[in-house]
């Protein structure tokens, strides 16, 4: 799992961001799948930090 860092609003969905290894890294996700994964796209929006992410497995959750 990554801390992720930021997060942007795009047209259909949000891309967040990460460092890993010293480099930035990105990944998206359409309205469907963050509801999908009941993530709530506002809050990822306003508090980027509180979420981390499982790459391989492209999911977000909140961090405990």
């Amino acid at each position: 799992m990554q801390k992720v860092t930021s997060s942007k609003k795009m047209e259909n969905g949000i891309v967040v961001f990460w460092i890993e290894k010293g480099d930035k890294k990105y990944d998206s996700f359409n309205y469907s799948e963050l509801i999908d994964s009941k993530i709530n796209a506002l809050d990822l929006l306003d508090h980027p930090t509180s979420y981390q992410i499982d790459v391989e497995g492209h999911k977000l959750v909140v961090k405990k």
